[in-house]
């Protein structure tokens, strides 16, 4: 096995493990969801719950940009792409990839960024209950680092050759069958 391959391997591991982590945070978007409903039913007061659960949405959000990604789930625009051929399409590929890494690294950046200046602050969330805001935040500059890392990956093997839709089918799946 090459160095190349073993390293895609461990990538593909990263990403579905931030995929992974993103789902949990999903599920918990449903318990906050279920803790307030439950208020309606039993007396108490959901304390947070929603500040939580928004939370949870924008962790789940962030940490499943590189999965998503990697299985060629973003959605992309090839309206001008798929009218060129040969050399021209190559270069507009290449273009798009270098473009889409520069502003996944520029967010990345200003996440991790983020949340350190938030840790070293020492703020906390706005709600009843005073959570330390660079953990919400740590989820999200996770998401974004590892979305920036599989841009770019994604990136150096489209300049190496490799079709920019290769992750992709060969049809798309067609509402009309």
């Amino acid at each position: 096995m090459t160095a190349a391959a073993a390293a895609r391997i461990w990538l593909r591991r990263l990403y579905g493990a931030c995929a992974v982590l993103g789902g949990v945070l999903f599920i918990g978007i449903a318990g906050f969801i279920l803790y307030q409903l439950g208020s309606e039913l039993f007396d108490y007061i959901p304390r947070s719950a929603d500040e939580f659960a928004g939370y949870c949405m924008a962790g789940s959000a962030f940490l499943s940009l590189a999965y998503t990604f990697d299985a060629g789930e973003h959605i992309r625009v090839t309206l001008i792409s798929h009218k060129l051929r040969g050399g021209a399409r190559r270069s507009l590929d290449v273009f798009a990839m270098l473009v889409s890494a520069g502003l996944a690294g520029y967010l990345a950046w200003y996440m991790v960024k983020m949340a350190l200046v938030s840790w070293e602050l020492h703020e906390t969330t706005q709600g009843l209950i005073a959570l330390p805001l660079w953990i919400p935040q740590s989820a999200m500059a996770l998401g974004a680092a590892v979305f920036f890392i599989a841009v770019a990956e994604k990136s150096l093997r489209v300049i190496a050759g490799e079709a920019i839709d290769s992750t992709q089918t060969a049809e798309p799946a067609r509402a009309d069958r």
